[in-house]
């Protein structure tokens, strides 16, 4: 399947007002987001902390957007049913927390959430081949993962290329998403790559007006007929 025309686009919490959270997420809600992107970080995996599932059901009642949960944990098995009990629609886990990648997905599946794979810049685009019969979706870090605001990876644009011919290749409907760096400027790169989910953290929720933010993301991506 080929990429969407018009990205989708995925405000990620870790940016926004934590004190205020539920408002936060309706905020994006009535700005135009397609998605709620929640970055859960360990400490150990990636370096920072940030949330757990708690926060997640919390604002599940709060919201009609997809809720688009990123597991940057290892081991990530053991927190994978806690999440999808909360309220999680997909969730991403990094093909480099565990050695059980395969089952870890088949787990996600099973508690009937879209399963994803994300990659950090480092790894090749070859490590997730063996499990895209499985994922709804690949994340590729465009920057180190662990910290928000960082400079986009331009060296990423050829990975997001490759993993776009090897979903297209299986002939099932996989997103590209991209993590990181995401702003006016380089989302349009991005999707030219071939993604077609943009996450955005501080160029959505560093705005003063995340509607009009969220609507030059789509528009400045969009990919001509």
């Amino acid at each position: 399947m080929a990429a969407l025309k018009t990205p989708l686009i995925a405000p990620s919490l870790l940016a926004a007002d934590f004190s205020r959270a539920a408002d936060e997420v309706a905020a994006v809600e009535r700005g135009g987001a397609d998605w709620l992107h929640l970055d859960v970080m360990d400490g150990h995996f990636v370096p920072n902390l940030s949330m757990g599932p708690q926060l997640v059901q919390a604002l599940r009642p709060k919201s009609k957007l997809a809720f688009d949960v990123h597991l940057m944990i290892a081991p990530v098995d053991p927190y994978i049913e806690a999440f999808a009990k909360a309220g999680a629609d997909h969730i991403h886990l990094h093909v480099e927390a565990g050695p059980h990648t395969h089952r870890s997905l088949q787990h996600v599946r099973d508690h009937g959430v879209k399963p994803g794979i994300a990659i950090c810049p480092a790894t090749p685009p070859e490590a997730v081949g063996e499990v895209l019969d499985l994922v709804d979706m690949i994340l590729v870090m465009t920057v180190n993962p662990g910290f928000g605001g960082q400079k986009f990876l331009t060296s990423q644009l050829r990975k997001i290329t490759t993993l776009r011919r090897m979903a297209d290749a299986t002939g099932r409907d996989i997103r590209i998403g991209v993590d990181g760096g995401i702003t006016a400027h380089t989302a349009p790169l991005a999707v030219a790559a071939g993604a077609d989910v943009l996450i955005a953290g501080t160029s959505v929720y560093g705005q003063d007006d995340y509607a009009a933010a969220i609507r030059d993301l789509r528009s400045g991506a969009h990919i001509p007929a």
